[in-house]
């Protein structure tokens, strides 16, 4: 990450791992079983049906947590979100470090760890900062440019636009693809049945709740020996409205003059 980067562009994971389920990934059909196998009342539907059910209860969620990682990238994000823009989680850029987010209304509070700091500012500056800011928070509004580029990461409705939006057919000559459901398994202790699409050379896997809501769980994307992952979970759930003390707290201008200092001293 280059300190001339502003830190919310070149951390945040915003929506990471919607394209999962983005493009004509879960088009096409598959035949319908006539057995349970422990399918329960997924049993008797088709792949497709299937997945348009799952992502019908992802669009209509009030409140979802999000978990992203991959085995190309060192991002992850862990976030729970609702429809009104609220969140509280992390998100993280491996060596780049990890900020903690808190987000209520139009109010914002991220928290840099130490590597954070050192992959901003170099040098004797990095270190200083992260000894004396060291848990605290950096508090803002969305009318803030880093801040409000952070905030897009607590934006349901666009991370469920962009899982669940209109897919477009695959270009001429290309065969449409084909759905086919799995052996139902667990994903942590809940019931799932996978619904599986290969295509290009990828394997695209959504794992659906097969008691209950037929909610995504899991969803995966599997192609030259990488795998992206997208947990969900905690639907509906409220999302957690503690908010950091004052006293825990310095105004995020405080970042913005450090940066400041350091574009500075590099252009002197």
């Amino acid at each position: 990450m280059a300190s001339r980067r502003r830190p919310a562009t070149a951390i945040t994971a915003l929506t990471c791992g919607a394209a999962l389920l983005a493009g004509p990934a879960w088009t096409g059909a598959a035949a319908a079983a006539t057995r349970d196998d422990g399918e329960g009342d997924l049993a008797g539907k088709s792949a497709q049906q299937i997945s348009d059910t799952a992502l019908h209860e992802l669009a209509a969620a009030k409140s979802l947590r999000v978990r992203t990682l991959s085995t190309a990238d060192p991002g992850k994000l862990d976030i729970s979100l609702d429809e009104a823009g609220n969140c509280t989680g992390t998100i993280s850029k491996g060596s780049y470090g990890r900020i903690d987010l808190v987000k209520r209304g139009n109010k914002v509070w991220m928290k840099p760890d130490a590597a954070f700091w050192k992959a901003q500012l170099p040098g004797k500056g990095g270190s200083d900062a992260a000894r004396k800011y060291a848990g605290r928070y950096l508090h803002g509004t969305t009318g803030d440019p880093i801040l409000q580029n952070l905030s897009a990461a607590c934006d349901l409705n666009a991370f469920q636009q962009s899982a669940t939006g209109p897919t477009s057919p695959p270009p001429s000559g290309h065969p449409t693809p084909r759905l086919a459901k799995g052996k139902p398994t667990v994903q942590e202790g809940t019931r799932v049945l996978p619904v599986v699409k290969k295509i290009d050379g990828v394997t695209q896997t959504l794992y659906v709740t097969i008691d209950g809501k037929h909610y995504p769980r899991k969803l995966t994307a599997e192609a030259d020996h990488e795998t992206g992952t997208v947990l969900l979970s905690n639907y509906d759930k409220p999302v957690p409205s503690k908010t950091p003390p004052p006293g825990k707290t310095v105004d995020i201008s405080v970042l913005e003059e450090l940066l400041r200092g350091t574009q500075e001293s590099e252009a002197a």
